[in-house]
This record gives C-alpha cells, sequence and structure tokens, in this order.
C-alpha cells in the first residue's frame, strides 16, 4: 500500500503504479491511502505528528490481511517507518522513497535550500499536477504537517523497525542525499532484517510522480526478494 508524500494525493503514485500494474500487479497490493496533510486537508485540531498519523494509517489496514508492504514518499515514510514499529504483524516490510527529515537540515532555511536544489532536476511538466494537488490539502495543513515532520526523528524510529527495509531516492535528490539515506539504512537492525539502499540513475525528489517505471523497479524487486524468502 502506498502513501503519498505532504500535501500530495494519489496521483502523485499513478505513474508507478501504472508500471506495476504493467508487471502485472493489481488489487488491493495498489491502494493509495490519504491522510491529514497528506492529500486530505486537516481540521485545526488534528494531530499531525507522525505517530498519530501511523495509528491512523493502521486503522486503515486493520481490515485487511497482515503481510502489506508499506511504500512512502518524502515525509510519509515517517508515518510508514512508525507504522512499522506499532505493527509489526500488520507490516511485512518497507519502502522509503525519498525519505526525510535529515537533522541537519531540519531547519525551515534549511530545507528550503534543499528543497531549491532539488527543484532544478524536476520536470516543469509536473507543476501543473503538484499545484492541484497542493491547493487540495491546504497550506495551512501543509505548513503543519511540515512543521511536525521537520522534528521527527525517522533515525532514531528505524532502530525499532523489525521488518525488511529498502530505502530509494533519484540521483539528484538533495533532500534525501546519499550520506543520509545510508546513515537511515545503518540504523535499521541487521539482524533478521533485510536493508538496502538504490539510488536511481535519475530523477529528483518526486520520483514516484516523475521516474514511475523504475520506482515500481524498485518496488516489485523488493516485494518479489520477500517472497523469495519467504519472508
Amino acid at each position: 500500500m502506498f502513501v503519498p508524500g505532504l500535501g500530495l494525493g494519489a496521483e502523485a503514485w499513478q505513474p508507478t503504479l501504472n508500471a506495476l500494474r504493467a508487471r502485472g500487479y493489481a488489487g488491493s497490493t495498489l491502494v493509495v491511502v490519504l491522510l491529514p496533510g497528506f492529500g486530505i486537508e486537516a481540521g485545526r485540531e488534528a494531530d499531525l505528528r507522525p505517530t498519530s498519523l501511523a495509528s491512523l494509517l493502521l486503522d486503515e489496514l486493520r481490515p485487511s490481511t497482515a503481510g502489506v508492504v508499506l511504500v512512502g514518499h518524502s515525509a510519509s515514510c515517517q508515518i510508514a517507518a512508525r507504522a512499522a514499529v506499532l505493527a509489526p504483524d500488520i507490516v511485512r516490510g518497507l519502502v522509503l522513497v525519498g525519505p526525510t527529515t535529515d537533522p541537519r537540515a531540519a531547519s525551515w532555511p534549511r530545507l528550503a535550500v534543499r528543497w531549491l536544489a532539488t527543484a532544478v532536476y524536476e520536470p516543469p511538466r509536473q507543476l501543473p499536477s503538484l499545484v492541484r494537488q497542493y491547493r487540495r490539502t491546504g497550506p495551512a495543513t501543509m505548513g503543519r504537517a511540515m512543521d511536525a515532520a521537520r522534528h521527527d526523528r525517522i533515525d532514531l524510529c528505524l532502530r525499532d523497525v523489525s521488518v525488511p527495509v529498502r530505502i530509494v531516492r533519484g540521483a539528484h535528490d538533495r533532500i534525501a542525499p546519499t550520506d543520509w539515506v545510508n546513515l537511515l539504512v545503518d540504523c535499521v537492525p541487521a539482524e533478521g532484517s533485510v536493508r538496502s539502499t538504490v539510488s536511481l540513475p535519475e530523477g529528483g525528489h518526486m520520483v514516484p510522480l516523475t521516474r514511475g517505471a523504475l520506482v515500481a523497479g524498485q518496488v516489485a524487486a523488493f516485494v518479489e526478494h520477500l517472497g523469495t524468502d519467504g519472508g
């Protein structure tokens, strides 16, 4: 199951999902779950901390059978990781695409610098879609959700993850640079877990939307590896 990045909706995953369908994946494995701040506008009193949103995500997953692979993007990686810690009986594995937030860039000015450094590698054709998605979620909701996410330590959270993890980043992603994703994968306990990082040959931070086939290939390989291992 897939969770869009901050402010994004289901369409942000469509190129990736279309590529997975072309590979023969279908049905409940290709569901996109929207959450407050992540495709849904939130009320003023909504708790947008990743741990609270992870509980909402698990409420969506619990009617399903166990063994879900969660695929997060950007700030939703923090939610997916929290869900895996809270419910390892439900979450079978994690694919984290461009995970945030590197503590070295947790301030608003440093986040802006990294975003601008990445934006030059993003194709302009995605802009109309992004504007529609961001308007739907709402700038106030997005600001509050990002404020919660930038204070959340996914690196510390991953120390308690007991399921396999694959971390994927675009070649030009300055929001999730190579040293950051390498640090994250090293946080995942090695015993009893599969850990890997992949830098795609191209793309920036928005690779689920702009490089869907490449992301789909990594998701498919991860799921197939889990099946081969019997995990």
